[in-house]
């Protein structure tokens, strides 16, 4: 999504150990951002995470508005506020889903070759049609190098 948006992406995090809450340094002119993504889809993300990684801007010479925290669940309250007063950008599931439907390229549908969207529920991510009466999806969950070529190639 924020190579699609223009970014240079460089790739930090780790799944098998710590990454110092980088997960992606993202490059556009001469303006850096860092982001830490958590892949939590059950878990409500918490004042604690946010300021943990404000602490990590500082850390890295940056303004909080030079970092962005993504999630696949939710931000509580005080988390949501305490972003927004710090200037840090949150991104939950559905802003996620928002952002990437914007430079997602478009995808058939298997069942009327009409093109899907990218949509997000209990059970994960998939592809379903928009034609009224027609069934047609992919699960993206099953596929998952499929689901990374869809939402990244350009």
């Amino acid at each position: 999504m924020f190579r699609r948006e223009g970014w240079k992406v460089e790739e930090n995090g780790q799944s098998d150990g710590p990454d110092g809450n980088v997960d992606l340094v993202l490059v556009r002119d001469s303006e850096r951002v860092i982001v830490q993504c958590k892949r939590w889809e059950s878990w409500v993300v918490g004042v604690n995470e946010i300021r943990n990684f404000a602490g990590t801007l500082i850390r890295e010479n940056l303004a909080a508005r030079s970092g962005i925290y993504v999630t696949l669940s939710k931000f509580g309250k005080q988390a949501r506020a305490e972003a927004n007063q710090l200037g840090i950008e949150i991104i939950d599931s559905h802003d996620l889903l928002t952002r990437i439907e914007k430079v997602r390229r478009a995808e058939p549908c298997p069942s009327c070759g009409s093109s899907m969207i990218l949509a997000h529920s209990v059970h994960g991510w998939w592809m379903r049609c928009v034609i009224q009466g027609c069934k047609g999806k992919r699960d993206l969950g099953r596929e998952p190098g499929r689901a990374i070529e869809l939402l990244t190639t350009t």
